[in-house]
């Protein structure tokens, strides 16, 4: 089928992924140095980059002591690119995309190909030191975030389940790296208000505490022609509490808290109309909502001797939801769901590792166990026969873990070392189900079972080399990857129950570099990855609800490179670029239907982002002027398996410009500048093709306190 948003814009801009990773790559070629980042307060640089520690990496490596791509976001990018939700890290990080549609529930993430759009992820997401276990907590509202880390590639080693396609980080601020009070005014079209503010302090120099709160309010941006209303109205309040407390040089002891409610409108989808390649205006008659409330806590406890350090990490998470859906989403009345869900988290690992030292060997052991208890009920209402149905699950799942990571450094010859880990993972997974349907006023049982558990036993190793020469790193790195397999929510056939775990493994090479004396960060890195029973979304035969089925062999390669600089003349630059070519290698999906070398769905094949800071300083009046420019570069994407439907590469430009002037910021934004007309979303159900358009232009303005 032919693209359905396609402009001249997009045009011109379609070959510009391919100059900008030729120019890098010449680049990279040229020299070796370091570069600093900067804060847009100073001209004189602040930190090392490739010196700064990745808190994901549990043995508290370096950027440049990673054998793996990580993408860093700061807090100063955070603010200059307004990134609220984990979805407009797209393209910032290369290879990372996380669509934005439907709602907080639909939460998928994709990392080089590598993602999950129905039950559990296939990329682990940390906040905190908490795990988010499920799609459904991924979306929440950013405020107090100090730095966003984006490991790709399987973490298993180290993190275990559902990892396979990376990591995502999120840190919050501690009161031991800023102290005192800011507060940050928003308003913009489409009635958007938002209200965040944080106090951070400390009690001499073993007790901080922090308190952050954030309110936002969103009329919506679609209406609904069937009742006149905003489809996808938000309102949502969370709040955020951290202790740290030094006990002793040896022991400190951390509690980080926070709980987000949210209810939004959701679903803005509407028809699509084939023959016009357009979509229709939205209109639907049953309202469609998601609420979701979530709480999650950790308790970190650390023990520091010269010699070893242990780490106690305990954290728990409560999600409660419910999604109220009108699922053919039209002006009839066909089908519509209730979808309510309970889940309880628990975790506990415990970390020894070797202090970090200049010993040439660092050794740390781990276990890990984590249970969650789910309670979810799914009630149907299909209008033409006057039928109701009743679904109930009991569901838990639960596992353990041993691990291990050795790193032997200068082996053989000066800055070589070698990496190798391995994991013993074992999780089971019990499913109690309960069918009813109702029918002419009569309850009828359906099905009343307690399935047999799944058990599954994995051993995922990894290993992988560095090379540090000078201010320069190169690595390599083999590593397998593995996601569980589970129960299908939704089941109308008995061979659709279950879908069986997927692997992977993934094959990468890169290296991080320095330009022009000292002014140029660049990195590069290289990626195949091979995996097998991929587990791919499909409807159920019906079309009333999905599921999850393996296909037989998928294959994931590409490149990733981002390029960093410090202020020119006030000017700083960053341009990242991610190619991904996912496609099926073999995938019949029965003896007429053969999906072999279609592209996988849902993937794009471009993520391309260019970020530019102009800082101006008056002489009267203000202390600085700061101009922030984000073009994002997104697609082309397929949106089914028979690579049929797909939306062509994309431009997006955001902008913001902050007048600052002691601790005051005014500030005035821009996203969607070009006013760029794209398709969010795609999807096929009951016979028909449906669509959820990009978020139009936005404008607005911030006040901003730092007291």
């Amino acid at each position: 089928m032919q693209p359905t948003r396609f402009t001249l814009k997009t045009i011109k801009m379609k070959r510009i992924p391919f100059l900008v990773t030729g120019l890098l790559v010449l680049k990279i070629s040229l020299s070796a140095q370091q570069v600093y980042i900067l804060r847009d307060s100073t001209e004189t640089p602040e930190l090392d980059l490739a010196e700064i520690e990745i808190k994901a990496s549990k043995n508290r490596n370096t950027l440049r002591e990673m054998p793996a791509s990580v993408s860093l976001v700061s807090s100063s990018e955070i603010t200059g690119n307004q990134v609220k939700t984990l979805s407009d890290v797209s393209s910032i990080a290369p290879g990372f995309f996380m669509p934005d549609y439907g709602s907080k529930l639909t939460s998928p993430v994709y990392i080089r190909g590598i993602g999950s759009r129905i039950n559990a992820p296939s990329v682990g997401l940390y906040v905190d030191h908490v795990p988010y276990f499920e799609k459904a907590a991924f979306a929440f509202d950013f405020y107090d975030v100090e730095r966003i880390e984006v490991l790709k590639g399987p973490q298993g080693t180290l993190y275990g389940r559902n990892t396979m396609g990376g990591i995502i980080n999120v840190v919050t601020t501690s009161p031991f790296d800023y102290q005192g009070t800011n507060m940050q005014l928003s308003a913009g079209n489409y009635g958007d208000y938002r209200v965040s503010a944080g106090h951070y302090g400390t009690s001499g120099e073993s007790f901080g505490y922090s308190v952050a709160a954030n309110l936002l309010h969103r009329d919506g941006f679609f209406t609904n022609q069937f009742s006149g209303d905003r489809v996808d109205a938000m309102n949502s309040a969370g709040g955020r509490t951290r202790l740290e407390w030094k006990i002793t040089p040896e022991l400190s002891v951390e509690n980080i808290t926070s709980y987000e409610f949210s209810d939004q409108g959701g679903y803005p989808y509407s028809l699509y109309n084939d023959s016009l390649g357009q979509a229709e205006p939205i209109n639907y008659n049953h309202e469609s909502t998601y609420r979701r409330s979530m709480l999650s806590s950790a308790l970190v406890i650390d023990y520091r001797k010269p010699s070893y350090e242990i780490r106690s990490t305990t954290s728990f998470q409560h999600l409660d939801d419910l999604q109220e859906i009108d699922q053919d989403f039209t002006p009839d009345s066909l089908y519509f769901v209730a979808q309510n869900q309970v889940q309880w988290m628990a975790s506990q690992e415990v970390l020894i590792r070797s202090a970090r030292s200049g010993s040439p060997y660092q050794w740390l052991f781990g276990g890990y166990a984590f249970t969650q208890w789910f309670d979810k009920g799914v009630d149907v209402d299909i209008f033409a026969s006057d039928m109701k149905l009743f679904k109930r699950y009991d569901h838990t799942i639960s596992g353990a873990a041993l691990f291990h990571q050795s790193t032997l450094r200068d082996v053989i010859v000066d800055g070589f070392s070698l990496t190798a880990g391995i994991r013993l993972d074992r999780e089971k997974d019990i499913l109690d189900y309960h069918y009813d349907m109702e029918s002419m006023e009569a309850l009828i049982p359906m099905e009343d079972t307690i399935y047999p558990a799944r058990e599954f036993l994995e051993v995922l190793p990894k290993i992988a080399l560095n090379y540090k020469r000078g201010k320069n790193s190169y690595y390599a790195s083999v590593a397998k990857g593995y996601k569980t397999g589970g129960f299908n929510s939704t089941i109308e056939r008995d061979q659709d129950l279950y879908y069986h775990p997927e692997y992977s493994w993934n094959y990468e090479a890169g290296l991080k570099t320095s330009l022009f004396e000292n002014r140029v960060y660049a990195d590069l890195s290289v990626f195949y990855i091979d995996w097998k029973n991929q587990q791919i979304y499909q409807p159920v035969p019906s079309g009333r609800g999905s599921m999850l089925k393996n296909a037989g062999h998928s294959a994931s390669r590409g490149f990733e490179t981002t390029v960093k600089t410090l202020s020119f003349h006030g000017i700083s630059p960053q341009v990242s670029y991610g190619f991904t070519d996912a496609r099926f290698v073999r995938h019949m999906v029965d003896s007429t239907t053969d999906y072999s070398g279609n592209r996988i769905p849902y993937i794009p094949r471009h993520t391309l982002s260019l970020q530019v800071r102009k800082t101006i300083r008056p002489e009267i009046l203000l202390d600085r002027i700061t101009l922030n420019l984000l073009y994002r570069g997104v697609g082309s994407i397929y949106w089914n398996e028979e690579n049929t439907h797909r939306q062509d590469f994309y431009n997006l430009l955001d902008m913001r410009v902050a007048l600052v002037r002691k601790g005051i910021s005014l500030e005035l934004w821009v996203r969607n500048l070009l006013g760029t007309d794209y398709e969010a979303f795609y999807f096929e159900a009951l016979g028909n093709a449906y669509v959820q358009s990009g978020k139009p232009v936005r404008f607005g303005i911030n006040l901003a306190f730092d007291f």
